[in-house]
């Protein structure tokens, strides 16, 4: 089973497969045992899609706050690794190296075989986004990421200069969202999943109360 980012669970015949090296594997064993509290695990998940392909992360799951429809996969050494349950379709098949030359994912290196998306309205949006949308924004030292796609409904982030906004409603639904239905009408809802909140660099500082 896996959950989508409006909430839904979904059905999923087989868990995704993940090969993680040796090196790798043990990089990830060090980080457990030095962490000072009890985990469960790790987790592999997308942060992120873009012009050279997807960001993915790795981070440490404390015990208890296990994901609830993550695939579980043991690593040995017990070590487990959580495979994110709304992305799995698009984990399956990645093989988790180390280089330690490679400084971008802290020395994890990612081959994902997967296309950035499944759906071919995904596939669109995205390339409006990347070439249409985010330098658009750019000037203003924000961007905009496209987290997931389900049932015509797109949900995205902002990030950068659009984080924080005030105004990121209006900034959404007058220009992102515009943009988005005159070229792509069949997309009938965008969701912003920014917590803007912890935005830094806001186009308009959020007012006071």
């Amino acid at each position: 089973m896996r959950t989508a980012a409006g909430g839904r669970v979904i059905e999923r015949e087989a868990a995704p497969s993940v090969l993680v090296t040796d090196e790798a594997r043990a990089r990830l064993r060090d980080a457990a045992k030095s962490f000072p509290e009890p985990i469960a695990g790790i987790q592999l998940s997308l942060a992120g899609r873009g012009p050279e392909g997807f960001t993915h992360r790795l981070t440490l799951v404390d015990e208890g706050e296990e994901p609830e429809h993550d695939a579980v996969l043991p690593l040995g050494d017990e070590l487990t690794l959580f495979v994110e349950a709304a992305n799995a379709d698009y984990l399956d098949g990645v093989t988790v190296h180390f280089d330690p030359a490679d400084a971008r994912a802290n020395g994890f290196v990612f081959q994902n075989p997967n296309p950035l998306w499944l759906d071919e309205l995904a596939v669109q949006l995205q390339q409006l986004i990347d070439e249409s949308i985010n330098p658009g924004i750019a000037a203003h030292g924000g961007y905009v990421t496209l987290l997931d796609f389900r049932d015509r409904v797109a949900y995205i982030e902002m990030g950068g200069g659009c984080q924080g906004c005030g105004l990121a409603a209006v900034t959404l639904t007058q220009g992102i969202e515009t943009a988005v239905r005159e070229v792509l009408p069949e997309i009938e809802r965008i969701v912003d999943t920014t917590n803007h909140a912890d935005g830094e660099n806001p186009y308009y500082a959020p007012q006071k109360k």
